[in-house]
Parts: C-alpha cells; structure tokens; sequence
C-alpha cells in the first residue's frame, strides 16, 4: 500500500505540475508580447499552487514512509535537489512578482525569472530522473535530461490548447497541426486537444513509473500509523484538484491577478 501511496502522489505531480512547468518554458513561444504573456500565464494561475502540493505531499510520503529511500535520494543527488529548489523558487518569484509592479521592465524581468525557473524545475528532475533510470552523472546526464525537459514543454503546450483561445491556443496547438478548436468536447475543449493531453501526460506516467521500478522501494515502520491518515486525506485532495478543474475549465478569456 506504501508503494502505491507514493506513486499516486509522486505521478500525479508530474502530470498536473508537469503542465505549469511546461507552460513556463514555453512562455516565450507563446506570449510575444506583454499582454499576450499575461493571458498565456493566466492559463496556470488558478492550478500552479495546488499542483504544488502534490510534491509537498510526494516529500512528505517520502520522508514517513520511505526513510531509507530519501536519503539515498537526497545524498547522491544533493547538487540537483538544490538546484530543484531554487528553481522553484525562482519560477514562482517570477509568477508571484511580475505584476507587483507596474511597468514592462519590471514584469519582463519576472517574466524571464519564470522562464528561467521553469527551465531550471524540468531540467533538474530530468537529471534526477536520468540518475534514477539510467544511472549516470556528469555532464552526460543533461542528453537525457533535455529529452526529459522536452516532454515537460510538450506537456504544457497541450495544456496550454485546452486553456487558450484564438492565436494563443493555435500556437499551443503546434502538436495538433494548430488546427482549429473543432468540435467540442466540453469547457470549449476540443477532441484532439483532450487526446494529445492525455498523450503527453500518459508519457510522463510511464517515465515516473520506469524511474520508480529502479528505486529500491523498502518502507519503513511508520506505515502502520501514516497510512491510514493519508488514506483519509487522499479523497479531500482529489475532491479540492477536482473542484478547481471544475471552476475554471472554461478557456481564459483575459489575464489573471498575476
């Protein structure tokens, strides 16, 4: 049951942070212009926070029920978690900051920030995940950790079709030919975006699940009293994700408070 618990919290980020991460890379592509750089992060607003309880929960499943592995983690691979963190930090000053301010600069220099971070986020689980699957440091590692970071901004492009509109959606479109919405599917979606979202994230689970038939899942002895609270909050995350998908699943029609 432990090994599930952390898969289910560890693949869900992946996939729903895995979009925000891959909406902030691809910032420039698809924002060319401030206000067109608004309305592409308006996108993520409402999700880039609750997706990040998902690694919040992921580390906390890690370090109650997965000692032994969290160590191993953290000490052969100490250099990358930093880096992880910073970016992290770095990307959500970006998003937090940019409109603080008024002024093009000031938000263009937060809008780089967010770039930066969000590069900075999928190339460091790409070297993470390249030491778990393939076992290799070094500057090697950064082959497959760009094919990682491209899944990571291909993910977010599809997220992207489902929440833009106009030439915003047909640039995030790029996958699907930037053919029209076509026929609907729910929320203004459109059948190929669903699917080619559903794709790209399927891929992601099967990367997190690859990394973790590598790691040496042992639990420990704390699982007979985790377990059964994490089971119990389990179903209010789910419902809380759920409720926010629900609210905001129609396309963005202008920016957002960020």
């Amino acid at each position: 049951m432990e090994i599930f618990i952390l898969a289910f919290f560890a693949l869900g980020y992946l996939v729903l942070a895995g979009a925000d991460i891959g909406v902030g890379m691809a910032l420039p592509y698809l924002g060319r212009s401030a206000d067109e750089r608004r309305e592409v992060i308006a996108a993520i607003a409402p999700f880039f926070l609750g997706n990040e309880v998902w690694l919040v929960a992921t580390a906390g499943v890690l370090a109650g029920l997965f000692p032994e592995l969290e160590g191993e983690l953290l000490s052969g691979n100490y250099s990358v978690v930093v880096a992880l963190l910073l970016a992290w930090v770095v990307r959500d000053m970006g998003l937090w900051l940019r409109g603080r301010v008024p002024g093009r600069r000031w938000a263009g220099f937060w809008d780089g920030a967010t770039v930066a971070g969000s590069w900075g986020l999928a190339l460091s689980w790409g070297l993470l995940l390249s030491h778990v699957l393939l076992g290799i440091r070094g500057p090697i590692a950064l082959l497959p950790a760009l094919v990682v970071a491209a899944l990571f901004v291909t993910h977010g492009l599809t997220f992207a079709a489902l929440r833009l509109r106009g030439v915003l959606r047909e640039r995030a479109a790029v996958l699907s030919g930037g053919a029209g919405p076509g026929r609907s599917v729910g929320a203004g979606w459109s059948g190929v975006d669903v699917r080619t979202y559903a794709l790209t994230a399927a891929a992601l689970v099967a990367v997190g699940v690859l990394a973790g038939l590598r790691l040496p899942l042992h639990p420990g002895t704390a699982g007979a009293v985790l377990v059964p609270v994490i089971l119990v909050l389990i179903p209010l995350l789910v419902a809380a994700q759920g409720w926010v998908w629900w609210t905001f699943r129609h396309r963005v029609t202008g920016p957002s408070y960020l």
